[in-house]
């Protein structure tokens, strides 16, 4: 399972990371993101040890979606040393989310 990410430890977890780090932001209601969710599960597994993969609940976590201009969900961003460096919106194969993590390792 992806790593549940919120705006308490999104710093930690996130922009302190000396890994890749792909966050996921959704939320319940959301159907594409019911899509998405189990991809991200998948890479999560795909990438233990290699890369950070969490969720965020934009219903519950609205700080760092705001400050990263999600507007639409699903939207999952890859970070590389605190920074924003692959955006992704809307539905997509797998392989569309692990070439964004491939190319930072």
């Amino acid at each position: 399972m992806a790593l549940e990410i919120t705006d308490a430890n999104f710093e930690e977890l996130v922009l302190k990371s000396d890994k890749p780090v792909m966050v996921d932001f959704w939320a319940a209601w959301c159907g594409p993101c019911r899509m998405v969710g189990p991809i991200i599960d998948q890479i999560s597994q795909d990438y233990e040890g290699k890369a950070v993969v969490g969720k965020v609940d934009v219903d519950a976590n609205q700080e760092f979606a705001a400050k990263y201009g999600v507007r639409n969900i699903p939207t999952v961003l890859v970070f590389q040393n605190g920074e924003v460096v692959g955006r992704q919106v809307g539905v997509a194969p797998k392989n569309a989310y692990t070439d964004a993590i491939d190319g930072l390792l």
